[in-house]
């Protein structure tokens, strides 16, 4: 059957417009934000941890309303969005004296996962001071974890969404773009790797990493409903060499085209970052491919 547009991966039908018409006459008064709850539940549209897609479902609405296809009811309300009116984070002291010591002697060390934790802060402010890149907040799923030596925090690490389209790292899966598509969730990508300036550990970084990729696929099942195979991250070039990445078996597969997603010169307007990845088990082209068919 024809489609009409797609939107975050859900291929719209003029039979499925259909039905949205017909719910929105069938629920008069109703809000825009009930309307797409009740269209989650009608399709079952849900993510993989069983939680209504809400947000892509008044997103995909709100694109059918735009191009004449549907007609929403007016907004009852404009939204809160504390995105919008995001404070950076405040700044919080901790113990900074110099740490500088052997690996052995700073173990056994604690992951704490913290997002939606009291500790977020710490992290939020630890990278907001010490990161190059600062903080931004992740979208998507993610989570952030502090790294604890004793009641020392020495380390922060978030785990964010993977990026949609990598040449290098999509050649190296085998994957083709319906396949991408389908199961770029089963990836997660190490948006954020922060040691704190005052340690001095030799082989610590490298030791977090293989601590981390043992953690990781637990907490994120937990969390998502769903495992991931494979990690991915960027490293600049200009600033480092991934020699911890290297040293805890990550694999280099090339570089980026420094265009970013949205590009339409074909030109690069950004740093160019080396591409690290981590496969999680042996299978992990055959859980990426899975659903291919014939």
């Amino acid at each position: 059957m024809e489609s009409i547009l797609t939107y975050r991966g859900k291929t719209v039908t003029h039979e499925e417009v259909s039905f949205i018409r017909k719910l929105i006459e069938e629920n008069p008064g109703e809000s825009r934000r009930s309307l797409s709850v009740k269209l989650c539940r009608a399709w079952n549209w849900r993510q993989a941890n069983g939680v209504l897609r809400d947000m892509v479902c008044r997103g995909l609405m709100l694109s059918l309303h735009r191009d004449g296809q549907i007609e929403l009811p007016a907004k009852k309300a404009a939204p809160n969005n504390p995105l919008a009116r995001r404070l950076p984070p405040e700044p919080i002291t901790i113990n900074r004296d110099p740490l500088e010591t052997r690996l052995a002697v700073v173990e056994p060390l604690a992951f704490q996962q913290v997002r939606r934790t009291p500790a977020e802060k710490l992290f939020n402010s630890l990278l907001a001071e010490h990161h190059y890149l600062g903080y931004t907040q992740p979208v998507g799923e993610h989570l952030k974890y502090i790294v604890y030596a004793g009641h020392r925090p020495i380390a922060c690490l978030s785990w964010s969404s993977a990026a949609r389209h990598i040449g290098c790292r999509d050649r190296f899966i085998g994957w083709d773009q319906r396949l991408r598509k389908k199961n770029l969730h089963l990836m997660a990508y190490n948006s954020r790797f922060l040691l704190l300036p005052w340690v001095r550990v030799p082989h610590l970084a490298s030791h977090i990493l293989g601590r981390m990729s043992r953690i990781l696929p637990g907490d994120w099942r937990a969390a998502y409903g769903h495992p991931v195979h494979y990690l991915e991250t960027f490293v600049d070039k200009e600033r480092f060499a991934g020699t911890c990445y290297k040293a805890a078996n990550w694999r280099y597969l090339g570089d980026t085209t420094g265009r970013g997603k949205d590009d339409k010169t074909h030109r690069p307007n950004r740093t160019i970052k080396a591409v690290w990845g981590y496969p999680l088990s042996k299978k992990f082209r055959t859980h990426l491919n899975a659903g291919g068919g014939s």
